[in-house]
């Protein structure tokens, strides 16, 4: 006569590995993403009295005088810039880009990357100014 075993096993999943995990990339994500709206200094141009300040949860991708581009404080290409902004992209579909054209900056070097982002499929791109004292 043969014995039949029974194992009493165990088919649960447990969560708080993964809890943990979670959180400390909520945690991650909560410090960097204040360091991405910053940038650099830049003499905006000046737009009447009702100047496009940007959202303060967008994107800021800067040009400055000389040409060149940067993501937050970071120098990069404008090809690396796009890049940059593409990865961020996964993690929030709907995200708002705002680019800061120094008053200075070439024309061509704001449109440049403008139409790159658009190439790139971000509908929610907008051009940084500020309000116009003069008047």
């Amino acid at each position: 006569m043969t014995r039949r075993r029974y194992r009493n096993t165990d088919a649960n999943i447990s969560l708080t590995p993964m809890i943990d995990i979670m959180t400390v990339l909520l945690a991650v994500f909560m410090v960097t993403t204040p360091m991405l709206t910053t940038g650099i200094d830049l003499n905006l141009p000046r737009a009447g009295n009702s100047a496009l300040s940007g959202n303060d949860h967008a994107i800021q991708i800067s040009v400055d005088a000389n040409g060149r581009y940067y993501v937050g404080k970071t120098e990069l290409s404008r090809d690396d810039a796009v890049a940059r902004v593409i990865a961020m992209r996964g993690e929030n579909p709907d995200l708002t880009i705002m680019i800061n054209g120094d008053t200075a900056a070439d024309y061509g070097a704001v449109m440049s990357i403008m139409g790159k982002l658009k190439d790139a499929g971000f509908q929610r791109v907008g051009l940084r100014t500020q309000l116009d004292s003069g008047q």
